[in-house]
């Protein structure tokens, strides 16, 4: 596959300095800005995931009527974690 660009990036120098400073020995800049690039664009999938799920939620839970307090939720989440704890 042809590899493409990203367009250049202005930063102040002295985030450009800093970010030069955190590079490990066999890293560059351009592979640093790589790296960040793809964990945000996961990061950002993971999210979008997440209040997808939440909307199906919400959704299945307006349909049934039925809701929990954030109470009960907690209390069952102690539970799961107090029987895993035991396994």
């Amino acid at each position: 596959m042809k590899s493409a660009t990203i367009p250049s990036l202005r930063v102040e120098p002295k985030l450009r300095k800093a970010v030069e400073c955190s590079l490990n020995s066999d890293e560059t800049l351009s592979s640093f800005m790589e790296q960040a690039l793809r964990e945000q664009v996961s990061r950002r999938k993971i999210q979008n995931e997440f209040i997808a799920r939440g909307l199906v939620s919400r959704d299945k839970a307006k349909q049934s009527g039925e809701y929990f307090s954030a109470n009960e939720v907690l209390d069952h989440l102690d539970s799961m974690l107090a029987n895993a704890e035991k396994s």
